[in-house]
């Protein structure tokens, strides 16, 4: 019998998940691992050569990490659910002419569901992860999420629309690390090439990290439908033609392929008229926001204007001073100062010191 029960762990085959589950199994639970099977290059149009957290090797990787500590490992093929939900949404999202956030659904609502479900079957009390975030439970009882301690590697950002639910059953081992430590602990196991497996930036499932070649080979005959679409101003002079609408993001400045006397950015996407608007860096500049499909973690709604409080509108943002204002289901945002480049499509996230309040997409 184990000394704190019995625990699931997501196994990628990376450093992170790989050090957490040998630190639950060295804290005396008795640690599971599942390896989740997402997507296969076969069908995203990727490159030959498989990387990242769902090739064969890092499968293997997490299966021999397994056998050497001595626990059980399981691969679940979630590809059918994960392609119907996350990948149908990533490509829904750029023909509306917004910019997806497929890491936060993936995790909403297809990898703790599938972790949890699996978890059931096995007796599993726990499930956890290898995310650097925190989490512990208030007097309230509500679940909430706090930062890593490495600022750099803290992953809070794409946890907001995780269920009180769901929470109450998770643990993140490598919440009070950081990555030098972590990359240590795995040297100290011996684990040299796992210490040394270089860190993944990219959309799992758009491996050469080129959503528009994924787009391409998703949508059929997508290029000849929205080619040939207006570069506007915004007042409406038309200033070039680009190669169609879903391959631009707001404020995004290279590769527009035409030129002008100074730096011009995408500052709108208009899908239903194939047109793209420019404009200079202030024009990108708001001072509000709404943000749709909200999920609040710390508390159960904010009956009241909320003042300071930190708002990212991006995962590598630093994060603005803000007040929040709950309105039905949906917040609005107002900013102590000027932001740029708000994407619709892109998370929300907001926060209370460390603390995470919780989040929802930008309209």
């Amino acid at each position: 019998m184990s000394k704190h029960g019995r625990i699931l762990v997501a196994m990628s085959g990376g450093v992170d998940s790989s050090v957490a589950a040998v630190m639950l199994h060295e804290q005396g639970y008795e640690v599971i691992g599942l390896t989740m099977k997402t997507w296969d290059y076969a069908s995203s149009g990727g490159s030959s050569k498989e990387t990242g957290c769902c090739s064969l090797d890092s499968i293997n990787d997490a299966r021999t990490l397994a056998v050497n500590y001595g626990f059980p490992h399981y691969i679940l093929d979630i590809r059918d659910e994960f392609g119907d939900y996350v990948i149908d949404n990533f490509v829904d999202e750029y023909l509306a002419g917004r910019t997806p956030n497929p890491c936060v659904l993936c995790n909403t609502h297809i990898k703790w569901e599938a972790l949890l479900k699996r978890a059931n079957k096995l007796d599993c009390e726990f499930i956890a992860t290898g995310h650097y975030a925190n989490i512990r439970q208030q007097d309230n009882g509500r679940y909430v999420i706090s930062k890593g301690k490495d600022e750099n590697k803290d992953q809070s950002y794409v946890l907001w629309g995780v269920s009180q639910e769901n929470l109450s059953r998770t643990k993140f081992p490598l919440g009070s690390f950081a990555k030098s430590e972590i990359r240590q602990m795995a040297l100290d196991m011996g684990q040299e090439e796992l210490a040394k497996k270089s860190e993944s930036y990219e959309i799992c499932f758009v491996p050469d990290n080129d959503y528009r070649a994924f787009l391409k080979h998703k949508v059929e005959d997508l290029e000849d439908r929205v080619a040939g679409g207006n570069f506007i101003l915004s007042n409406g002079m038309v200033v070039g033609q680009h190669k169609g609408y879903p391959f631009y993001t707001i404020g995004q400045r290279k590769g527009l392929g035409v030129a002008f006397g100074e730096p011009m950015f995408v500052t709108q996407i208009l899908p239903e008229s194939n047109t793209v608007v420019l404009g200079r860096a202030e024009e990108l500049e708001r001072k509000e926001a709404m943000v749709r499909n909200i999920n609040l973690v710390k508390y159960a709604s904010i009956e009241e204007p909320m003042n300071d409080v930190i708002t990212k509108i991006r995962y590598k943002d630093a994060g603005m001073l803000s007040t929040i204002v709950q309105e039905k289901d949906k917040m609005r945002v107002v900013f102590d100062h000027h932001v740029s480049a708000i994407a619709p499509g892109q998370s929300a996230v907001f926060y209370e010191g460390n603390d995470l309040l919780g989040g929802g997409f930008l309209v």
